[in-house]
């Protein structure tokens, strides 16, 4: 519908230039917008008020002009001037009632578009540490991820939604360290187990796996007495990776991390799957170092003149490029960075040949994103084609009470738990339902409720009430007309004209949305259309006597019904045809 206006707008003013009342170099970004009080139009628009200044002519001045033709434009039943110079549009009920026949015609494409014309774009989103079960904080990254993927394939864009395996680095040491605890703990050996270490149930369980795969009578304990004297918790951690290291061996070694890390692999994708989340690539940043790519990116900043050397380090001149500091990518005893491989994984991506990258990070990762942009200028990339969505954690509430999380000491909600308690629609609308910057209280009692007070609930009673109706027309003495096209007349109230007005705004809900990385949109769209609907469900009877009325009305909630089922699939929500 904004499109409608946008191109009546451009025609009008493109008349005033060509009569040479106007002369313009160049354009304005103007706005269309849906004005707050309803006495002032269906939609409102500031052109006017950005061209005054180029003009140099007083805005309403302007807008009159602007009246002048646009009053003559079929597509309005008013336009009137406000305030400085805004310019406020009624549209034809003719034209607002069209969008059922649109619908009808559309079906499951309603709301999509094609202005991303096919532009390759990856999003890359969750990828959790395997080094233990998803929790319910990475389940907020990939409901809004997924969503936020949904969204653009709608508008058009080749989407790749990708997952950064993060199988390199400290972290999958202590992994396999504490595997390998509590595998000797299992064989009745006494041994410690570290504060530091990861505690949760998960580990005894690949621990059992593990063992079950070794020969009889296991293998025998390393010499754990270096940790055993020292105080430091990340040193006690180094020096018992060491000792199992040099105990197994470098083979046995990597059998042990590989056995560990797939396992915990296997279990992030089931549980993702559950969750109705899949990815088109699995990314190892093992393979980076592998493949020469942390290398090859090194000597391309070399090469570019960014890096220098100190203390025996070498430093990204990053300070220079936006970022607060300088930063590190090899150290001096030669060992890369994180860094340095945050930075080959993105030279790959551009080399991959997406023209948009999306990377929904945890709000706690907000200082890489200076520096993440640095480097991609200092490759001779766009930053700007890097757009990063920072998730604030999402807190589990079960009784008015949180929930304590910590990934290594095993207390933890995963999000397994989530979905076997709430089911997965739930959880996604939940997650989604705020924006991705904003804190997240999840509240498990509002969350399982079956009552108005639970959104989702609400959204998906709007499309079951449809369906009922239906199934009551199938069974009454009327005709099944509803696909007829409506005739304007027949729908006389206000709240019908306002329940068609929100249904042609889906597309650019849809398309806002998407341009806009901002998912939450669509849970508010569809909350406020199943308002709508039931306050007009409440008020109005569907099946009237009157043939005219009646197929009017039906083919009005048959159009809620469909937009209301596209909006839920592109959250990945089912729509029941009864609740």
């Amino acid at each position: 519908m904004k499109q409608l206006l946008r191109n009546s707008i451009d025609a009008a003013v493109a008349r005033l230039l060509a009569s040479g009342e106007l002369i313009l170099d160049g354009g304005v970004d103007y706005q269309v917008e849906t004005p707050k009080r309803a006495d002032h139009g269906d939609f409102s628009t500031n052109i006017a008020m950005l061209l005054a200044k180029p003009l140099r002519r007083a805005p309403r001045d302007i807008a009159a002009a602007l009246c002048d033709i646009l009053g003559t434009d079929e597509l309005f039943d008013q336009v009137d001037i406000a305030g400085p110079g805004f310019i406020n549009f009624t549209v034809a009920n003719e034209f607002i009632f069209a969008v059922l026949d649109e619908i009808d015609r559309s079906g499951v494409g309603f709301g999509s578009s094609t202005i991303g014309a096919g532009r390759k774009i990856q999003v890359e989103f969750v990828s959790a540490n395997p080094t233990g079960p998803l929790h319910i904080g990475h389940g907020r990254g990939a409901a809004i991820g997924s969503v936020m993927a949904n969204l653009l394939t709608a508008s058009g864009f080749d989407v790749c939604r990708e997952y950064y395996v993060n199988d390199a680095g400290r972290q999958m040491d202590i992994l396999a360290m504490s595997v390998f605890l509590r595998y000797l703990q299992s064989c009745d050996h006494a041994i410690s187990f570290p504060q530091s270490g990861y505690q949760g149930d998960y580990i005894a369980a690949i621990a059992a796996s593990y063992g079950a795969q070794l020969p009889a009578g296991g293998t025998p304990a390393p010499n754990f007495s270096a940790a055993a004297d020292e105080d430091d918790q990340e040193r006690v951690l180094d020096l018992l990776i060491s000792a199992v290291r040099t105990s197994l061996g470098d083979a046995a070694y990597a059998h042990l991390r590989g056995h560990a890390t797939h396992l915990i692999l296997e279990e992030i994708r089931h549980d993702l799957e559950a969750f109705g989340v899949r990815f088109d690539v699995w990314y190892s940043e093992a393979s980076l170092a592998a493949e020469g790519h942390i290398d090859t990116a090194i000597g391309q900043l070399e090469n570019n003149g960014h890096l220098y050397t100190k203390d025996g380090a070498r430093w990204f001149r990053s300070q220079e490029l936006g970022d607060e500091k300088d930063r590190v990518i090899v150290r001096e005893n030669g060992q890369k960075t994180y860094f340095a491989s945050d930075i080959a994984y993105h030279m790959d991506k551009f080399e991959r040949g997406f023209t948009q990258i999306i990377d929904v990070w945890g709000a706690d990762h907000h200082g890489y994103v200076p520096r993440v942009k640095a480097a991609i200028q200092a490759l001779g990339a766009d930053p700007q084609a890097l757009d990063i969505v920072l998730v604030q954690f999402a807190s589990l509430v079960r009784g008015g009470e949180k929930v304590a999380m910590s990934t290594r000491s095993g207390e933890f909600v995963t999000l397994r738990q989530l979905i076997d308690e709430v089911g997965v629609d739930a959880a996604r609308f939940f997650y989604v339902m705020r924006r991705a910057d904003q804190h997240l209280e999840f509240d498990l009692d509002l969350a399982t409720a079956q009552s108005n007070d639970n959104p989702v609930y609400y959204v998906q009673y709007a499309h079951a009430r449809i369906c009922s109706v239906f199934r009551q027309l199938r069974e009454s003495p009327f005709e099944n007309d509803a696909n007829a096209t409506v005739v304007s007349s027949a729908l006389q109230t206000l709240a019908e004209r306002k329940l068609a007005m929100l249904l042609a705004t889906f597309p650019d809900l849809v398309t806002s949305a998407a341009m806009g990385r901002e998912p939450h949109a669509l849970t508010q769209y569809l909350r406020d259309l199943a308002q709508e609907f039931h306050a007009y469900y409440n008020s109005n009877k569907i099946l009237v006597d009157d043939g005219g009325v009646r197929t009017a009305r039906l083919h009005l909630i048959a159009a809620v019904r469909q937009v209301l089922a596209n909006g839920l699939a592109l959250l990945g929500i089912s729509a029941p045809e009864s609740m």
